[in-house]
């Protein structure tokens, strides 16, 4: 394959500093395909909180450049003959953090972490899904198992609920904070109580009924024996209150799953969940996206629409 122009959005530090931020346009020759891994074009990509600053908080085992952004969607470009994805396929992923992310307009991907495109979506609308679902797929499958058959909850707290952790997956009672603006939001992911989290003190509100108590907590007062379950920090140094002991803290880092990424997109072709698009930028625009993301304050994903202004 002939060599190709592309751009790269490079990260120079382990530190979080947006202005060091630098997009760069460069050649760059196409990997020889192997059966696990692809060369793709990126057409649209998606921050996520903090990511930033994950090289110092989890430094990949390997130097690497660092780019930013995880979640993609794509389409393959070349691939080994013996492949499961060949090229033209139309796929998403969230890849692993260990290797250089996807704000560029070509990337790599490994066969686990990729699943096709659900048709009905546009780019944009594709990437805002992998790291939000997966996450909530691994939170009630895998490190709390509270879908599963004999699991005893009935009510869970989602904090930050108009964020990118897709609650509409649940099957049971769901309470949300989050601004007053986004109320209709959480209301129509499925949140049964929602409280304004500037103006409701949780500790009060859930000593004030019996019926209040709270099995789980996700992102962060729980009945005893049950979880707090946190993808921000390990929750056991800022424990928050409880009435009893013998509260669990999880904390996980999400692992990529293109196998997970493709059971989620039969839930999404029946309407039991769905991304949520924040904004949408220009590659260029990178600065003021990672602003925006810094405020704590959006309504799901942001994104880069790489083919924007070209």
């Amino acid at each position: 394959m002939a060599l190709r122009t592309a751009r790269t959005l490079i990260q120079p530090t382990a530190e979080l500093n947006i202005e060091d931020l630098k997009l760069i346009f460069h050649i760059i020759p196409s990997p020889n395909p192997t059966k696990n891994k692809y060369l793709i074009h990126v057409h649209a990509c998606s921050l996520s909180a903090g990511e930033l600053l994950w090289p110092r908080n989890f430094p990949p085992p390997q130097s690497c450049t660092l780019i930013p952004c995880p979640n993609i969607s794509s389409t393959i470009v070349s691939a080994s003959l013996d492949s499961p994805f060949q090229p033209g396929a139309e796929i998403y992923a969230q890849t692993n953090y260990i290797r250089p992310g996807n704000a560029r307009d070509y990337t790599i991907a490994i066969t686990d972490e990729l699943a096709l495109k659900l048709r009905d979506l546009s780019w944009v609308e594709a990437a805002a899904v992998p790291v939000s679902t997966e996450t909530a797929w691994q939170i009630l499958f895998i490190h709390t198992g509270i879908m599963l058959p004999g699991a005893e909850i009935d009510r869970i707290l989602v904090t930050a609920a108009s964020g990118g952790v897709a609650a509409r997956i649940l099957k049971i009672k769901i309470v949300g904070t989050c601004e007053p603006d986004n109320v209709e939001l959480v209301r129509s992911m499925g949140a049964e109580k929602i409280m304004d989290y500037q103006g409701t003190d949780l500790k009060i509100w859930v000593k004030y009924k019996a019926v209040r108590k709270i099995d789980m907590m996700v992102n962060y007062t729980v009945k005893k024996g049950e979880t707090v379950l946190s993808i921000v920090q390990p929750p056991d140094g800022v424990r928050p209150w409880s009435e009893k002991g013998g509260v669990r803290d999880v904390f996980f880092v999400m692992q990529s799953s293109g196998k997970q990424l493709g059971m989620i997109t039969k839930l999404m072709e029946k309407g039991k969940c769905r991304g949520m698009v924040d904004s949408v930028w220009p590659l260029e625009k990178f600065r003021p996206v990672f602003e925006r993301l810094d405020t704590g304050h959006t309504c799901g994903k942001i994104m880069l629409d790489l083919a924007l202004n070209q």
